[in-house]
């Protein structure tokens, strides 16, 4: 989980906001690649050698992984998986 202090959100959403509505203006067939190169840049600038560093940008990348599909796609597929029902190993009889 991201563990910002409240205080500290309103002023990267600040920040952040113009660049998100810029990138959802945008064709979606282009936005993913833009997200591409707006991520990799901030990693860029922000790990330098030594691997230490790559390997902190990798552990970031990892935990936002993780963090979007526990608070975002776990409970969709949650529900979702009420329509078809889950996989089985076996088709019941």
């Amino acid at each position: 989980m991201p563990y910002i202090d409240q205080k500290a959100r309103p002023e990267m959403d600040s920040l952040m906001d113009p660049l998100i509505d810029h990138i959802k203006s945008l064709p979606l067939e282009q936005q993913d690649a833009v997200l591409d190169y707006v991520l990799t840049r901030m990693l860029m600038s922000l790990y330098h050698p030594p691997f230490f560093n790559f390997n902190r940008a990798l552990g970031v990348l990892t935990a936002v992984t993780q963090e979007y599909y526990r608070v975002v796609i776990a409970p969709y597929e949650d529900e979702k998986i009420r329509d078809p029902g889950p996989v089985r190993a076996k088709p019941e009889d």
